[in-house]
This record gives structure tokens, sequence and C-alpha cells, in this order.
């Protein structure tokens, strides 16, 4: 595929309108070994995205690309965007918390593309579910440096040593290594450094006071001033703290998800997926969610709790005012506070003179109990939807398909007339359950 041809294939994907100079450098690269340093945010998914499917010959010919990244929630959000960039080659996902049964049986017929954590990928090498392939044309190490963090390094020399050198190996870090493994020859790769944009322009630090040592009271109500349609991330420091405030918020009728480690994956996918189509416009997150999310339209990060350094105020703040977009961040503070040097206030939180209320949302979200696994695509489900309702293509929100189940978004008000509807009737020649997701 040429580098034209790649590029309108980006464009058709949602939000993308042009590539950044970063991503053009990444496509425009002949080197076998690239060396990319990119904060999170930048773009760099489609960037690899675009080196590996400039790599790929014909579907169906065995493993032709392999992404390793540190997280499930990094591999999930991958291979979104490579299902759209590579539509017409077969792209499978591979971690923990994952059906290993259906793992097996999507290596059959080989896929072209798998992304993978690195334990998980090892162990279907080691079971023999799959043979190693040195014919592989792209391999990606996403988030090296993360790896390293969690403890991937002897994994990820396992599976180099297994499918040799590759004829594009692509390795991405948040910051420049100070030593390669033996498989990155250093000295002979490409690095290209895209530093992190100023956002000082476009990302305001606002104030909170709080006036007791417990902030809900200060947390609702500055929930309760967002705008209709405006979505924020609270973030804690413990999953405890996280279950108690969400709890606190669903009694103040907040509409607000839940994300952090102690959930299950289908748990904090389905979070995710109400939060990013506007279903609950509050996430409640420990720091779990502020690497590996790529949330479009997030208005504000609140800090709840104080982040422990200052790494993880730069990865909770990168959440928002992303893509030339603007953002506000709100750190909720009390007297049993110190603020660090690094966080720095614009202004102060003004509560509104006119009272407020808790963000209502006008959009829900249908389960269906099929999915990729039952042939069913995101066509089927939107003329599914269409079919048994009276709503338009434009009027049906954004459709996410899972293994076993699909989510959809629809209007708030249209769901009590299109349940009984959508159950009395097929998808694709099957017989499905839909219920409303509760939160």
């Amino acid at each position: 595929m040429t580098e034209r041809e790649v590029i309108e294939r980006v464009k058709t994907l949602d939000g993308i309108k042009e590539l950044n100079p970063m991503q053009l450098k990444v496509l425009g690269s002949e080197a076998r070994q690239l060396i990319l340093i990119s904060p999170t945010g930048s773009g760099k998914t489609i960037a690899f995205g675009m080196r590996i499917l400039r790599s790929l010959r014909e579907s169906g010919i065995g493993l032709q690309a392999l992404v390793l990244a540190p997280s499930r929630e990094l591999v999930i959000q991958i291979v979104s965007v490579m299902r759209q960039l590579c539509r017409g080659y077969k792209t499978v996902a591979f971690y923990g918390g994952h059906s290993v049964a259906d793992e097996k049986a999507s290596l059959s017929p080989v896929p072209d593309i798998i992304v993978a954590t690195p334990g998980r990928f090892l162990d279907h090498l080691q079971r023999g579910n799959l043979v190693a392939e040195r014919a592989l044309r792209s391999v990606v190490l996403d988030e090296y440096d993360k790896s390293l963090e969690l403890g991937f390094e002897g994994e990820m020399k396992r599976i180099m040593r297994r499918i040799g050198a590759p004829s594009n190996l692509t390795m991405t870090s948040a910051t420049m290594l100070s030593s390669f493994p033996d498989y990155i020859n250093g000295a002979n790769a490409e690095i290209i450094e895209s530093l992190p944009q100023d956002n000082s322009g476009k990302l305001e630090v606002v104030s909170v006071e709080s006036f007791s040592r417990d902030k809900l009271d200060s947390l609702v109500g500055l929930l309760s001033s967002m705008s209709p349609g405006e979505k924020a991330i609270v973030f804690v420091n413990h999953r405890e703290s996280a279950d108690r405030i969400r709890e606190r918020l669903k009694r103040e009728h907040i509409m607000a998800g839940l994300y952090h480690g102690a959930l299950d994956q289908q748990q904090r996918s389905t979070a995710v997926d109400l939060f990013a189509n506007g279903t609950t416009p509050v996430l409640v997150a420990t720091d779990l969610a502020a690497r590996g999310l790529d949330i479009t339209g997030l208005d504000a990060v609140v800090h709840y709790h104080l982040p422990v350094d200052e790494a993880t105020w730069t990865h909770r703040n990168g959440r928002t005012a992303r893509q030339e977009a603007s953002g506000r961040v709100y750190v909720i503070t009390s007297e049993a506070d110190n603020i660090a040097p690094y966080i720095r206030f614009d202004r102060s939180y003004q509560p509104p003179a006119d009272g407020s209320r808790p963000p209502v949302s006008g959009i829900a979200t249908l389960h269906i109990n099929a999915g990729r696994k039952e042939k069913i695509s995101r066509g089927d489900v939107l003329g599914y939807v269409m079919k048994n309702s009276e709503l338009t293509s434009g009027e049906v929100g954004k459709i996410n398909v899972y293994d076993h189940y699909s989510l959809v978004a629809v209007p708030r008000e249209s769901v009590g007339g299109m349940l009984g509807t959508l159950n009395a009737n097929k998808l694709k020649g099957k017989r499905v359950r839909v219920t409303e997701v509760r939160f």
C-alpha cells in the first residue's frame, strides 16, 4: 500500500482530518528499527499502525504483525484502532482476563495481526497454540518503559528469541531509555522524538477549596455545576475511595461510572464505553485510567486526591486538552493537603450564583448478548436498531462490539419504546436479549 493510500485510509478514522508531524515522519521512515519517543495522547497508535499497514501483504498467509503492550486496557484500545485502520485483515487480541478458549479458537485461521500483553502471548507460544513465526513482517513494543516498570522484560526477551528478527521493529516509549535490549541496535535505529506539546495556553488549573478533610460535598458541588454534555474524570488514590465516592454520587443522582483494578475486564470496558459515549458524564477512577485510555472530548480532570508525584500529575492531566482542544484541571484541596511546587493554579473555583443541578445525560446504552464470535458487526447492530425503532443513523450513537456482547448508545427518551420491539425481533437471524445497561 502506498503512502497516499495509507493516509487516505487514516482519514476515514473518527476525528482524524490530517496526520500530525510525528505520524508523517513515522510513515516516511524506511528504517528496519525505529524508536519512537512519544508522550501519551500524541497519536502514536496510528503512527505505528500505519507502519504495520504498509508492511502487510495479502491476508491469510500467516501471522504478519505483532503488537505487545503492557496492559489489557492498551491492548483493547490498540485493537480498536487496528481493526479500523487494517480492515480486511484479521486482527485479534490476547490479554489476561480474556477467555483463553476464545483466544485459541481465534487462531484458526491464523490471524494477520495479534495485539497482546507479553505474558498472555508467551503463554500461547508455550502451550503450542501458536507456532513462532520467523517471517513476521512487523513487531511493535508499545510503551516499552511501562513494560519494564511492570516487570515484562523477561517475557519480551523470550518472545523475541522465539520469533526472531522481524523486517520492521518499532519501540515506543514516553521517555528516552538509558540502555536498549539486545534485540534493539540503538546505534543504528532511527529515533523519532515527539516532544510533549505546550498545553499551558489551553489547560486551565483551578483550585477548589474544601472546608473539611472529607471533600465529598465539594466534589458534589463541583460536578453539579458542569454544563450539559461535559465529561470529567475524578482521580483518587485508592480503590476503596473510588467505591465510596461513586456511591455518594449515585445518591446525589450524578451519573457516574467506576474504574479501578479490582473490577473485571468487562466491568472496566463497559465503564469506559458508557463514559465515552456520554451515558455517564463522570468517571471515578484510580490512576489505572491515567495511562492507556484515549477518550476524545474530555472536558475536565478532577484531582480528588492529590497525585503522588509529578509524573502522575502529568499523566492524569494528559487525559484532557488533547489534539488542540482546551481543558480544565480541578484540584480539590483541604487544610490537610500539602501542595507540591509543580501544581500551579490559574484561578480559584467560584460556585455558580444561581445554584446548580446534577448533570443529566440524554444518552442511554443498550446491551445485546451477541458479538463478534456470533458473527455480529457494527453494521449489523446499526441496521437492527434502525429497523426496529424510529431512529435514524444519526441518532444512533457509538457502537462497541466485543466477543460475546455489543453495546449501542441511543437517546434515553427512546429506550422505553424500543426494548420490546428489539427483543421481539431477531438480529441477523439470531434471537438475542437486549437490556438497558444500569450503573
